[in-house]
């Protein structure tokens, strides 16, 4: 148990005392109540709000309760000053033997250090880079896919039960204009001179295999044929293609997926005729006239009965068709029925969208909302565009897919570990500049070298006390100074920033709090340039040595901890 969630059960106790003696009603919703650090650390270790909390509804002042839990809680043998702050925060003075026995504990539970059961189980759905299946994966999937799958690691390791969703947009309008595309190139494999690619069909030369599989398969029995003799076969042989594709693009990025849920399959399965179906029966959709479009009405607008979804009774601004005047689904009624289908299997549900993206949470919100009765918890986390640099200047790569940067030259260029830190350094709905110098410099500017130079130090320390005999003290060291206790308080918030991090669906609160670990690593190490004696390895003093080494080792296993949730590797050594 770390020393956080450890202080969490003393304030429940000390809670439970005074109901039992009367001076607090029980019953009482302690859900708001925080345990944390203070903002300043000079007024102790550990603050809570739970007199600020309780106050009101136990029908007292939040100071006359904070006054009886300081009596319970400055009785602990672990805490050494417990004071009030302004109208009833409760700081908390720590014994230094606390945060000795918080470093023995990252030592003894390793890489399950951090980890929480704050989940409890409950199955998240988080659904992320499905796009189109026409081509590779360019630079505007590449944010979304990250963020997504350090989302996904970083809820499991919270505690929730994780499926890792892409959704095949493998109906409609744009792959049968990939399957034209293919055919161009199929014609093409067999010999004909087909020319510029004409406007609105994919020009990327990644379809010419596509094509020449066919040919090899077909030979030329689909050159002259009608599209409605073709058309069938060669979006299934493409979208098979395409997203083999996409697979091996994403795997250089170390993402993998649980599930590819087609959305052609949703409708040949009649998924959206059910959804409409029951919302119908619900009283959530009716037959209406859309309004006329806002401004100047076009000479061709007429009015045409549709099926409309009453979104405007969750908040949206105007009812919204399902279907279109022909009878085919809207992507809101595709997208509608393909949530209803995710909210049969998962208790809550994240959707990673590109910013562009943004008109439609509201609408999807509100459907998710009304198939489930408003049970499922359901987010939508917008990923704003990567602008891509080069020593501050845009930067043009060569383009292999014909007319965007691919997902694999970003890689290629750098590498996944820069790419996968990189994108989680900012927030999501933030946008970014992906500058290629900057990410792979070798200097403190540059976030993820920083990191990994820390732990490869911290491995080339292990080394070199090991070549000294100096092995780690074991139990945990007590010569530990005011200045490395403090590293172990930075260290202790880990498993606290994990459930935060997780409870606010957002990674990138790792790479932040990575970052500060790794500055305060770099500077205690750096102490020793200018003080000979605050060096971590002395070979006169293997016991402080040793204390040390522990200390730093500790640090190593947060930063691993941390990296694996993001998908970064720890590197033992720097080349």
């Amino acid at each position: 148990m770390t020393l956080f969630s450890r202080f969490s059960d003393h304030i429940a106790a000390a809670l439970d005392r005074l109901v039992a003696s009367g001076s607090l009603p029980d019953g009482l919703d302690r859900r708001a109540i925080s345990v944390e650090p203070p903002r300043d650390p000079a007024h102790g270790d550990v603050a809570t709000n739970a007199a600020m909390v309780l106050a009101k509804p136990a029908g007292t002042n939040p100071r006359s309760l904070a006054e009886l839990l300081v009596a319970e809680l400055g009785a602990l043998p672990e805490v050494i000053e417990a004071s009030i702050a302004g109208p009833g925060f409760i700081n908390l003075r720590v014994a230094d033997d606390s945060w000795r026995d918080e470093l023995a504990l990252i030592h003894g539970e390793g890489g399950d250090y951090g980890r929480s059961t704050m989940g409890e189980g409950r199955r998240v759905n988080v659904e992320y880079v499905s796009a189109n299946p026409t081509g590779p994966m360019h630079v505007g999937h590449c944010r979304g896919a990250v963020v997504g799958d350090a989302l996904a690691a970083l809820l499991e390791y919270a505690g929730h039960q994780v499926i890792r969703e892409y959704y095949v947009n493998d109906a409609g309008a744009q792959v049968d204009v990939l399957a034209r595309s293919v055919h161009m190139r199929y014609r093409e494999a067999l010999g004909e001179d087909i020319g510029a690619i004409p406007e609105g069909l994919y020009p990327g030369d990644y379809l010419k295999p596509v094509g020449e599989r066919l040919a090899t398969d077909h030979g030329d029995r689909f050159v002259g044929a009608s599209e409605s003799e073709w058309l069938a076969l060669f979006r299934t042989v493409a979208v098979a293609a395409m997203m083999d594709m996409i697979r091996a693009d994403l795997a250089k990025l170390g993402i993998h997926h649980d599930l590819f849920a087609s959305e052609a399959e949703l409708q040949a399965e009649g998924k959206p005729a059910a959804a409409e179906k029951w919302l119908r029966e619900h009283g959530l959709v009716y037959d209406g006239m859309l309004e006329a479009p806002k401004g100047e009405t076009p000479e061709d607008w007429e009015p045409v009965e549709l099926p409309l979804f009453r979104s405007t009774q969750f908040g949206d601004d105007q009812d919204r068709p399902i279907k279109k005047s022909d009878g085919s689904w809207t992507y809101f009624g595709a997208d509608l029925a393909y949530h209803f289908q995710k909210s049969q299997n998962a208790d809550e549900l994240i959707d990673i969208w590109g910013a562009d993206h943004a008109g439609t949470v509201k609408r999807i919100k509100a459907a998710v909302a009304a198939l489930t009765d408003g049970k499922t918890r359901f987010d939508v986390k917008l990923v704003q565009m990567v602008r891509l640099l080069k020593n501050g200047e845009p930067f043009k790569m060569s383009k292999r897919a014909g007319n965007f940067v691919t997902l694999a030259d970003i890689v290629d260029e750098v590498g996944k570990d820069a790419v996968r830190f990189t994108m989680l350094t900012r927030k999501a709905d933030a946008q970014m500049d992906f500058d290629f110098a900057k990410v792979v410099e070798a200097s403190r500017d540059n976030p993820v070298w920083y990191l990994q130079y820390a732990h490869a130090r911290i491995s080339r320390l292990r080394q070199k006390a090991a070549d000294a005999g100096i092995a780690l003290p074991d139990p945990a060291p007590a010569r530990l100074n005011d200045h490395e206790l403090g590293l172990v308080k930075l260290l202790a918030q880990f498993p606290r920033m994990v459930e935060a991090a997780a409870s606010a669906r957002e990674p990138h609160r790792i790479a932040f709090y990575l970052a500060d670990v790794a500055a305060s690593f770099h500077a205690w190490y750096n102490l020793g340039n200018d003080e000979p004696e605050a060096r971590i390895v002395l070979a006169n003093d293997p016991e402080l040595t040793a204390t040390r080494l522990y200390l730093a080792d500790g640090i190593g296993q947060v930063i691993r901890n941390g990296l694996h949730l993001m998908g970064v590797e720890a590197l033992e050594e720097m080349v």
